[in-house]
């Protein structure tokens, strides 16, 4: 009964990243910013890809799915933190914040498994290229969107129903800008083996694993790569694949920074730091990194651009 009692906390407090009022004032313009930002630019990519017929290709399909993807992590934390900088009160329920947990861990899994995906269909595009469009379908580009949007759900709803039912003894305090799984469990005074032997586990299935996947992929396309006796279309296909190498080293090298280092070497502010380059800075990067790498999305970015503003003329 003990344990029940102490596991209702109504709400916590999220410390956010100062305690200062001038800095904080600072972090709210930039992290608006970089909202405003991340949401622009990755619809435009959206926008771009729908509205050019060429651009309908597995690989944009995927790239359409991971700007939605990111457009819906950054808009699970970073609106909370802004509303929470204005209002003065850094509260949150805790149905808010399981559900915020369940969101970020959800889309962050999904990200995850999007790059794999995507380093497959490089592989296919230089490894097997005959086979590619008979091999990559719209329905098996479908089904592979589809389970992985699936999985990785049900992977963030056993998290959730797990954290449920924690403890937490009136340790209320959040170190950090949203509730972040990891966090939660070191505020917990119950027993969490069962949530950290799941971290490992189920991070293992959809972080490290597709990590080793998108490793052999790119093994074996360095290898085809190196067989090409052209210097220029060697060029041509590591032009292709580094926007993608780009995204994968942004993500992963935090993400495992943070959650498959001994806890014993984290410190609040190394994985707060973390935690703003995984789930603000990189979905910002993505749609310039994918832009400004590749010709075809300059063209459909034109193409909009210019449809745009012909169709503000003519109204």
């Amino acid at each position: 009964m003990e344990g029940e009692n102490h596991s209702r906390v109504s709400e916590f407090i999220l410390l956010g990243l100062s305690c200062q009022p001038e800095q904080e004032r600072f972090i709210f313009l930039v992290f608006l910013l970089m909202y405003v930002i991340t949401g622009l630019g990755n619809l435009l990519i959206i926008l771009a890809i729908r509205t050019d017929s060429r651009l309908h290709t597995p690989m944009y399909f995927f790239l359409t799915n991971l700007s939605l993807v990111d457009i819906c992590f950054t808009s699970t934390t970073i609106p909370k933190m802004l509303v929470n900088y204005i209002s003065g009160n850094k509260a949150i329920l805790y149905i808010s914040c399981l559900a915020q947990g369940f969101f970020y861990i959800w889309f962050g899994g999904l990200d995850s498994v999007l790059l794999t995906v995507m380093a497959y269909d490089r592989y296919m595009a230089v490894c097997a290229p005959l086979h590619y469009s008979m091999i990559l379908t719209p329905k098996v580009c479908v089904l592979l969107v589809g389970v992985s949007w699936f999985w990785t759900c049900a992977n963030a709803l056993t998290h959730t129903v797990l954290l449920t039912q924690l403890s937490f003894c009136g340790h209320t305090e959040i170190p950090h800008f949203f509730c972040d799984i990891n966090v939660l469990i070191r505020l917990a005074c119950s027993d969490t083996s069962i949530n950290d032997l799941l971290i490992y586990t189920m991070g293992g299935l959809t972080a490290i694993i597709p990590f080793i996947g998108i490793l052999i992929s790119y093994i074996q396309i360095f290898m085809a790569v190196w067989r090409i006796p052209s210097a220029h279309r060697k060029w041509k296909v590591f032009s292709t694949c580094g926007s993608h190498l780009t995204v994968v080293s942004l993500f992963y090298g935090t993400v495992i920074a943070v959650y498959f280092n001994a806890k014993t070497t984290h410190t609040t502010q190394q994985d707060t730091a973390s935690a703003v380059m995984y789930t603000v800075v990189t979905p910002m990067l993505n749609p310039f990194i994918y832009s400004l790498r590749n010709n075809d999305m300059k063209r459909a970015l034109r193409m909009l651009f210019s449809r745009k503003s012909g169709l503000s003329l003519s109204l």
